[in-house]
């Protein structure tokens, strides 16, 4: 379709923030928009200017017959600061509190707009990663891995208690929960992960982090990698800690049952960011 400049960018921009980490051939938009190579190069150059003064990605120019244009997703700080603050505000809510020190989160991972906030978090903070794959457990964070994987353009697989029939043969382990130290099972279908893929595990709530340890032993078993680990609410109850490399939203610092008081903080997000 032939367009004019204006229309072009508007359709030019919205393509690129619908496809992110997404290599896509400049001959595709040329034949897209019936325009010279040289316009549509001009173009891109204003977009990538746009999208880097407001903080929402950059552009990246691959040279070469092969080549072409990316659209790397990234979240200003200031943007960042402003959705783990209303995270907080949020989780901060005493009649959110449930006994033994959780926390109720279904309405906000039900929450598709705050959803998508962050999974542009965690993809920003993990972009610079090489990651094929997002795994979760079959929980509550599996919103969480959609919206992740969404913005980095990669697959989610999700790790249950059992096995299923429609998922052919599995690989299922033993781990240790964390806050229980009861044994449990998890299992995954043999083909959801190739062999030396990069993983990136994210969770809604890690305590001691026995389930996320339990998905690193599983991501071994298929000779895979743990590209990066993600956690919107991590807790503070006195427990080992099992695992140590994570990027964490929030923190919940503590909890006063009988006060219906909860403490939340930011988690260890921006150290990560900086890093």
């Amino acid at each position: 379709m032939k367009l004019k400049r204006s229309g072009r960018m508007v359709d030019l921009t919205t393509y690129l923030l619908n496809h992110p980490h997404q290599l896509i051939p400049l001959s595709y938009f040329v034949e897209r928009y019936q325009s010279a190579k040289s316009s549509i190069s001009e173009d891109l150059g204003i977009i990538k200017e746009n999208f880097e003064y407001q903080g929402i990605g950059s552009l990246v120019t691959v040279a070469g017959a092969a080549g072409g244009v990316k659209y790397i997703p990234s979240v200003s700080k200031e943007e960042a600061e402003e959705t783990i603050e209303e995270l907080i505000d949020l989780l901060e809510d005493p009649e959110r509190l449930l006994p033994g020190g959780y926390l109720y989160l279904t309405d906000m991972i039900g929450n598709p707009t705050l959803v998508n906030q962050v999974g542009r978090l965690f993809s920003s903070v993990f972009s610079h990663l090489k990651i094929d794959t997002v795994m979760t457990v079959a929980t509550k964070g599996i919103p969480l891995a959609y919206a992740v994987a969404t913005q980095l353009n990669v697959p989610v697989v999700i790790v249950r208690s059992n096995s299923r029939v429609t998922e052919g043969s599995t690989v299922s382990i033993n781990y240790v929960s964390g806050s229980s130290k009861r044994i449990q099972t998890m299992a995954l279908a043999r083909r959801s992960i190739k062999k030396d893929a990069n993983v990136l595990i994210i969770d809604d709530f890690m305590k001691a982090g026995g389930t996320i340890r339990g998905m690193i032993s599983l991501i071994q078993e298929f000779q895979a990698h743990v590209a990066g680990i993600g956690v919107l609410v991590e807790s503070e109850d006195g427990a080992e800690r099992l695992v140590n490399d994570y990027v964490s939203l929030t923190r919940l610092a503590g909890v006063n049952e009988k006060e219906k008081r909860i403490e939340v903080e930011q988690g260890n997000y921006f150290q990560k960011r900086e890093s």
